[in-house]
């Protein structure tokens, strides 16, 4: 049972004050600024505070931070299963269901405007848990325990707040630095800070929260879902690679490697459902549990014939990335490709990540031809179904049989040691240091070498060569995991790859085809969306016109 597991089930048989329960379940900010004072009418402060329970709880609600459970569309919170795996919906893996105007294909399609909701989203999220993380900062030092507890709990609000502000950084660059409990005229007042201040925050911040936080070895069972210092490390790794600081990268990257506490799993597929999401790679996921805090995911992304309402499309620019299971590029034309199974001779992953026609689906077999007129996921522009002829397959317990909103406890990855060995590969590349035979065989071959997957090893050592190989590597490995849209932002490659048409399957026996796909295609793939990601603009978010209406600082 993991640590948000075991608070939830103390805080329901210990209190019975309904003030309380809610204060702990909800630890949301009922103010007209998002940048404003933790909510000091939500319990008595002056009886809260004293008992490590106290604590205990408080610390809760800064994980909990501002995650809705149950159904959403928009984020409301970087780490909500909206907030990771929608995110990929900006980018060249996949496509929003609900078509061109879904605010979340808008973030990357040209199209974005500050009255964006999934913005204000992530915004009003970003800020809900710093405010409380500012107050728990604030007050944790009053509370009857030991220093020792004191401090790591401490290290770990330095880092839950640190995190907001990585994000935040990365998306938007300048925005407000608050560290400490505003009034609401404060708030409504606040100015924005450079990026190199945030930046330079951020680093400090993990840094310090590194030191006083335990290994992730350390954590016990019931610690499952706190920070560690590898958590910690691998986000202020994040923040070296997009600030090109390879050097720096590369070293805290090895010091997560050589504290020799995570593994790559040999079992892709099991890392994310709930029978191998603890497993040591997963050194930081977002925490579910059925019923009380339930990852409704599958509601939003299971096929028709399931229940589901298929949200997530995968687009053929990510299936097409999975090569051959020999390693090769994925050609049409190769006479291992089989349009009757497109399953076949592939990287495992392709398997393991993605519904395709005539695929299994737990009990389901899943037809979506667009000439599969009684099918409910059949390949249209108006079912309740597929846009691209793929579905999503990753992170599901195919054996789940439970309601698809309130019963799925599965997590969701935040930071996987695959990351880290990936991270590591780049930044070594990039910092312009040799690429040896080791070294690959310590980073990009474990993780495409996992017995589940077994793809044969990279040899590539020159640089310029390597590098293309290791971005497609990342892609393809950590595709759905909310990482997509930062790379593609801190690479600078948006107007490539988030620029013209996006296509689907192919289906070359399709009957329909011809008159029912929007464009067509010499290799019959489905046209799904065209995108006109703008260079300069689309890749630094605007603050949301909600915040510039209330205070016409933040739209300097």
């Amino acid at each position: 049972m993991t640590f948000t597991k075991i608070i939830l089930d103390n805080i329901r048989h210990s209190f019975t004050s309904p003030v309380v329960l809610s204060i702990v379940l909800l630890l949301t900010i009922s103010c007209e600024d998002k940048l404003s004072q933790y909510p000091s009418d939500a319990f008595a402060q002056e009886n809260f505070w004293k008992t490590e329970s106290d604590a205990l709880i408080a610390l809760t609600g800064m994980y909990r931070g501002s995650i809705e459970f149950g159904t959403q569309v928009v984020p409301s919170d970087w780490w909500t299963y909206c907030g990771i795996v929608f995110l990929e919906l900006a980018t060249d893996n996949a496509y929003d269901r609900r078509g061109d105007n879904s605010t979340i294909n808008r973030l990357t399609n040209g199209t974005l405007l500050p009255n964006n909701n999934v913005i204000n989203g992530y915004w009003e999220g970003s800020y809900k848990r710093i405010a409380i993380c500012n107050d728990f900062l604030e007050n944790i030092g009053g509370v009857n325990m030991s220093t020792e507890k004191i401090q790591r709990m401490t290290a770990e609000a330095r880092f839950l707040r640190a995190t907001q502000y990585f994000y935040m950084s990365q998306f938007w660059g300048s925005v407000p630095l608050v560290t400490e409990t505003l009034t609401p005229e404060e708030a409504n007042n606040v100015m924005k800070e450079e990026k190199s201040v945030i930046v330079k925050f951020v680093m400090d911040e993990l840094s310090a929260a590194v030191q006083d936080l335990p290994a992730y070895g350390e954590l016990q069972s019931s610690e499952i879902g706190r920070a560690s210092k590898q958590a910690a490390l691998a986000f202020l790794g994040r923040m070296y690679l997009s600030e090109e600081m390879f050097t720096e990268a590369s070293e805290v990257y090895k010091q997560i490697i050589d504290l020799g506490d995570n593994e790559i799993d040999p079992d892709y597929q099991s890392l994310f459902n709930p029978n191998g999401e603890n497993s040591t790679e997963n050194i930081f996921s977002s925490q579910f549990t059925p019923g009380q805090a339930p990852n409704a995911l599958p509601q939003h992304s299971y096929p028709a014939i399931a229940g589901g309402w298929h949200f997530v499309n995968p687009l053929g620019s990510l299936t097409d990335a999975y090569g051959f299971d020999d390693g090769s590029p994925l050609s049409y034309e190769d006479p291992r490709f089989n349009y009757d199974n497109m399953g076949e001779n592939r990287d495992p992953r392709f398997r393991y990540n993605f519904l395709w026609n005539n695929s299994t689906f737990g009990s389901n077999v899943y037809n979506c031809h667009p000439d599969a007129v009684s099918s409910v996921d059949q390949l249209t522009y108006s079912k309740q179904a597929t846009r691209s002829g793929y579905g999503l397959r990753k992170f599901f317990d195919e054996s789940f049989s439970g309601n698809l909103r309130n019963d799925y406890g599965g997590n969701i990855p935040i930071i996987r040691y695959a990351e880290v060995l990936l991270s590591y590969l780049e930044a070594e590349l990039e910092a312009g240091n040799p690429i040896t035979q080791e070294l690959l065989d310590l980073t990009i071959n474990a993780v495409r070498g996992r017995a589940s997957v077994g793809l044969p090893p990279i040899e590539e050592t020159n640089a310029e060569a390597l590098r293309p190989i290791l971005r497609n590597e990342r892609r393809i490995e950590l595709a759905f995991e909310g990482i997509r849209l930062w790379d593609i932002f801190r690479w600078e490659i948006g107007g490539e790859v988030l620029v013209g048409d996006f296509w689907g399957a192919p289906f070359p026996d399709s009957e329909k085809y011809a008159t029912t796909s929007k464009k067509l295609d010499p290799a019959y793939r489905w046209y799904v969306t065209s995108k006109n990601f703008r260079p300069g603009v689309d890749d630094q978010w605007p603050v949301p016109e909600t915040e510039v209406n209330i205070n016409p600082n933040l739209g300097q």
